[in-house]
């Protein structure tokens, strides 16, 4: 089972017993979400309609909730997809604060962690599937949007590989945008390998720069080139 961990900006995150690491940053579960995934992620489609959203490493279900309560704030649309081999289990999902913090209702949360397709208000569709990355083979060019929200490339190394981010590359629709927190530079050297444009952003309390990725942008200024 693994163990609750309060962090600086008062939500939990959990401790990996498998992995011995945690899901989210100590310095603040939310606020590093929220930074990385939503303000430097979703927020470049707030123009958009319909969003298909792709996330490798569901988790906590975090960065699918704030996806949630995003569509819902902004009217779009989002088709949410995401890959977690090793899931929560029920105790540790009803322990999590993420809807008292957000003041969201605790059955759309417990919802999302459901398996098979979920539909949830008007603007919001999910589906989670329980398995892992290595057998997952998206198709070609389906998605808007990647979170790429895997343990570390130091202790998942095989989630991170450049043939990973090739299928990856191939699943996202031109233009398309991938987002994750790590910026090492193994992490950045696999993304460009497999054909993407990548920027430096400035991280979140405790995260100096997360890598922002894009494929075939013809505007992609924001950011520091690499």
């Amino acid at each position: 089972m693994n163990s609750i961990l309060h962090t600086a900006d008062g939500s939990v995150t959990l401790q990996s017993n498998r992995f011995k690491e945690t899901y989210h940053s100590t310095f603040g579960a939310i606020q590093e979400s929220e930074h990385i995934f939503i303000e430097a992620g979703l927020n470049l489609f707030l123009n958009s309609k319909v969003v298909n959203l792709l996330e490798i490493g569901f988790g906590t279900g975090l960065n699918a909730f704030l996806s949630l309560q995003w569509a819902e704030l902004n009217s779009v649309k989002i088709h949410y997809s995401g890959i977690e081999a090793y899931p929560v289990d029920i105790d540790a999902i009803q322990k999590i604060n993420y809807p008292d913090i957000l003041s969201m209702d605790r059955r759309l949360f417990n919802q999302l962690h459901l398996s098979g397709k979920q539909v949830i208000g008007y603007f919001f569709q999910s589906e989670v599937f329980y398995t892992d990355f290595q057998s997952y083979k998206p198709d070609s060019e389906i998605f808007d949007l990647i979170f790429f929200d895997a343990f570390s490339p130091d202790i998942q190394p095989e989630m991170w590989a450049t043939e990973k981010f090739k299928e990856l590359f191939k699943s996202l629709k031109p233009g398309g945008v991938l987002v994750t927190y790590s910026s090492k530079g193994i992490v950045k050297r696999a993304l460009k390998d497999a054909g993407f444009e990548i920027k430096k952003l400035p991280g979140p309390p405790g995260k100096r720069e997360f890598v922002r990725a894009m494929k075939n942008s013809p505007d992609f200024k924001t950011g520091k080139t690499l």
